[in-house]
């Protein structure tokens, strides 16, 4: 029967320090080394202390064994973020034969009190990569428990992107992104993951398959908020690399008309707008003539031509970019 991963139960008026444990008799502990004269010695707890130096006597000795692995759970008690620690247990739990789905219940229970410890989620990732895929369901929703309290969790994102991509999952994950943006539709990490799954997901065809009905649905939240960055940059990266399509797309200069007609102001849709005339776009008479209407609010940009005329107005509604939009505008075709 492999031993037990996990640490013992006990609470903490029944700790017992480890100088009277007769499992660890035999131990002499090893003391810290911070040289003659430390420059800013660390007040360590007495408790700290001593269960560090008992560690670093197993460790050093390289002993594979319950009581060190018993140990590293202690150590990781009271110092998540120490990787060596880690490390030891990896090793101590292959030389052992530990059962692994034990010790990831026993590394979930951690990871929940510290959702932000890179060692907690690497050590996550080797268990996961040993376990195989039938423990992929389990990490989704074990990273949909931590994402509703913090949705943009940076290690939670990474740890289920890998789940996805080397055990599997994709099934419902394009519904997990429709629910995240239903939610708050400005979550980007959200965006982000939709984004994944439509151009890596062997479900759904890729993104030249996608495009259409993302572009469509992109549009609807854009116009529903068109404040929000992550849904035009999103609609943007449709095209990533296949400029002629995004210029040829009628919906994409559509939803700028549409959006510039109610808010002029609007800095996403003027940049995207300024792009698209840059690579090519041939307005359409509404389209101009909205542009020409914007320019003549504005005496400064009357006779200015349309791309011009909206670098002139970016200077105005972004005022944290003038510099960029100045350059820019030397950048751009007179003709236009």
């Amino acid at each position: 029967m492999a031993p037990s991963s996990s640490s013992s139960s006990e609470g903490v008026d029944d700790w017992v320090p480890p100088s009277r444990r007769p499992e660890l008799a035999d131990v002499v502990p090893v003391p810290q080394d911070d040289g003659p004269h430390p420059v800013v010695p660390i007040a360590y707890r007495s408790d700290f202390r001593e269960v560090m130096d008992y560690f670093r006597a197993l460790y050093f000795a390289g002993e594979r064994s319950v009581r060190a692995l018993h140990l590293t759970a202690e150590v990781i008690g009271l110092n998540p973020g120490n990787y060596t620690v880690w490390h030891f247990r990896r090793l101590v739990l292959e030389a052992l034969d530990a059962d692994l789905q034990e010790e990831m219940n026993f590394v979930d229970q951690i990871a929940e009190s510290n959702p932000k410890n890179y060692q907690i989620w690497h050590h996550k990732r080797w268990l996961a990569e040993k376990l195989g895929p039938d423990v992929a369901n389990k990490e989704h929703e074990f990273t949909r428990k931590i994402l509703a309290i913090d949705a943009k969790n940076y290690h939670a994102w990474s740890h289920r992107q890998w789940v996805l991509q080397v055990l599997g999952g994709w099934e419902t994950e394009l519904q997990y992104c429709n629910q995240l943006l239903e939610e708050d539709v400005f979550n980007n990490s959200a965006w982000n993951q939709r984004y994944l799954v439509i151009t890596r997901s062997p479900l759904h065809g890729g993104l030249v398959a996608m495009r259409d009905s993302e572009v469509d649905y992109t549009v609807g939240a854009i116009l529903a908020n068109p404040q929000n960055e992550s849904s035009w940059r999103y609609l943007k990266g449709l095209y990533k690399g296949e400029n002629n399509l995004l210029v040829a797309d009628e919906r994409i200069s559509d939803v700028c008309l549409k959006v510039l007609k109610n808010d002029w102001t609007c800095v996403f849709a003027l940049s995207l707008l300024l792009d698209l005339l840059r690579i090519g776009l041939q307005p359409s008479d509404d389209l101009r003539g909205t542009i020409e209407a914007m320019k003549n609010a504005d005496p400064e940009t009357a006779d200015a031509d349309l791309a011009t005329a909206i670098c002139s107005i970016l200077q105005k509604c972004d005022p944290l970019r003038v510099n960029y939009w100045s350059w820019f505008m030397t950048t751009v075709s007179p003709q236009i």
